[in-house]
């Protein structure tokens, strides 16, 4: 049999440090940060994790919010943007991709006030 990937070769997964889909209180204020996602272990070409994250911010005030986006070592890692007070979700990665264990991991200015949302949409060989 002839396996063809396309576009809907994939399934849709909770954020790996989330319970039960359940948000993911932002408790580091340095890095490293706190865990949100570990991708996939494979390094195939077309095998990858496409991130979807979106934020709450719960506090009268607006705070910064940095993403560790596969490493911790390097600016290029990191992914900044400050979330408005008592703010709705806040969308802060748009369905970036990841692969070979890549951890994404988030502090704050302030812990315990900003709560990760999200899913993976998981694509792999499998048929």
């Amino acid at each position: 049999m002839n396996w063809q990937r396309d576009y809907r070769d994939f399934k849709k997964r909770k954020l790996s440090a989330s319970s039960d889909g359940r948000g993911i209180k932002v408790a580091a204020t340095a890095s490293p940060g706190t865990l949100i996602h570990q991708a996939l272990p494979n390094v195939a070409a077309n095998e990858w994790d496409e991130v979807w994250v979106k934020v709450v911010n719960t506090s009268g005030s607006a705070v910064k919010l940095t993403i560790e986006w596969g490493g911790t070592g390097s600016p290029d890692d990191q992914i900044e943007i400050t979330i408005p007070a008592e703010s709705g979700l806040t969308e802060v990665i748009p369905g970036l991709v990841l692969q070979n264990n890549a951890q994404v991991k988030a502090f704050a200015a302030t812990a315990n006030v900003l709560v990760v949302h999200g899913f993976v949409n998981r694509f792999e060989n499998t048929p």
